[in-house]
């Protein structure tokens, strides 16, 4: 695969100093805003409609959405089911009740519409010390593409616990989301979201995870299915020794637009932190974007990091856009860095196999797998990486027809 490195413009991480005179002239002005000078509300008026100007809606085809920014009003757009680990789940949260709301906060109008939205939160609850050998899987089905719901998801793994939760998306509907991620000390939790929405799926999803000390996180995206699909994790190593791993995996078809804008904070010292996304893309207007940011603050010696995103462009008429941004607060660190390539097959890849009496349809074929498969083996779930290998075999034989 041919590389080309993405390097962010200022705008994409730094703010201007703006003229209130300017400002005021322009009715239409969006300034740009650091992550940190974003709001922080559960009240999505202190949001506003998002105009797609705005630096974390710029990649986002806002107009899609718009069935989001509003709490829905019926909110039985999608269902809920265990097919394991149904006894994890513990008495659901109201506003207010801990530990809802404990590491949480709105950053966009969809994580505010969706707390307001969901007047009870599920709250799955690994209890301490205890090792859950097998996953704990919850299909959340979509029941029509006009229905609309929002959500509040708690996925809390107390102190010296260990324990496995994917989150299966499929059906249609239009769905705000939250998921609020704690890891106790000592803990050892992964959280895999999967996207297998139908074509006229629209969801929206913020993670937001705290990792306390000596714990570990592993986190996955995984989005093969939807129209619009934007899942935004936030993961804070806050305890000294945490680690978190935030891996992801897309392919994006004709029409579809999967996003993540991945934030990554090493707060507590002597942290580690691994980002790696991968994407492969085919037909008109397939849209993948991947933002990137990694800040090491001030107390954050010892870290070590990395974040990178590949995306591998299979047709005409297909676009990825990649961002990544790192920001070190400190000089006293072991190490960080960030990489970004997006490009078509390497041809001498395929020279090489071809060479070798393979034709060039499965050498393409090999070449796709190689490249995402990577991703599919650190999952360490063999029956969902059968699936998911099955689903990658699918839609490469869509574009070889």
């Amino acid at each position: 695969m041919t590389s080309q490195t993405t390097t962010p413009t200022a705008s994409h991480y730094s703010s201007a100093h703006v003229d209130p005179a300017a400002q005021v002239a322009d009715a239409g002005f969006v300034p740009v805003q650091t992550r940190s000078e974003r709001p922080h509300s559960f009240e999505p008026a202190d949001f506003g409609v998002p105009t797609g100007r705005e630096v974390n809606w710029k990649h986002t085809p806002v107009a899609k959405l718009t069935a989001l920014f509003e709490t829905a009003a019926q909110n039985d757009g999608v269902s809920y089911e265990f097919s394991a680990g149904e006894q994890y789940l513990a008495a659901p949260l109201a506003i207010g009740a801990a530990p809802r709301g404990e590491f949480f906060r709105g950053e966009d109008i969809t994580g505010a519409v969706a707390w307001q939205g969901a007047t009870e939160a599920m709250h799955i609850r690994i209890p301490r010390e205890e090792e859950v050998a097998e996953p704990i899987l919850l299909t959340i089905e979509g029941r029509g593409a006009e229905k609309r719901a929002d959500a509040h998801i708690v996925i809390e793994a107390l102190e010296h616990s260990s324990a496995t939760v994917v989150l299966n998306h499929i059906g249609a509907a239009q769905y705000a989301q939250n998921v609020e991620i704690i890891a106790r000390a000592g803990s050892r939790l992964t959280v895999v979201t999967l996207q297998q929405w139908q074509d006229a799926a629209v969801h929206t999803s913020a993670h937001q995870a705290r990792v306390d000390a000596d714990a570990v996180l592993k986190h996955f995206v995984i989005s093969f299915g939807g129209g619009v699909v934007r899942v935004n994790p936030n993961v804070e190593l806050a305890g000294a020794g945490s680690e978190g791993y935030l891996y992801g995996l897309s392919y994006a078809d004709a029409g579809q637009h999967l996003e993540s804008q991945v934030y990554l904070h090493h707060k507590g010292p002597h942290t580690k932190g691994d980002v790696l996304y991968k994407g492969a893309l085919q037909g008109e207007s397939a849209h993948s974007v991947w933002i990137g940011d990694v800040l090491i603050g001030p107390d954050a010696t010892g870290t070590d990091s990395y974040e990178a995103n590949r995306n591998l462009v299979l047709t005409e008429g297909a676009r990825a856009d990649s961002i990544p941004n790192l920001e070190i607060e400190t000089g006293d660190i072991l190490g960080a860095g960030h990489a970004s390539a997006t490009g078509r097959f390497d041809d001498e890849q395929l020279f090489y196999l071809q060479a070798r009496g393979i034709t060039e349809e499965e050498a393409r074929r090999l070449v796709v797998l190689g490249f995402l498969t990577d991703i599919v083996q650190r999952l360490g779930i063999p029956a969902l990486e059968s699936e998911l290998l099955a689903a990658i075999e699918a839609e490469l034989a869509a574009v070889s027809a």
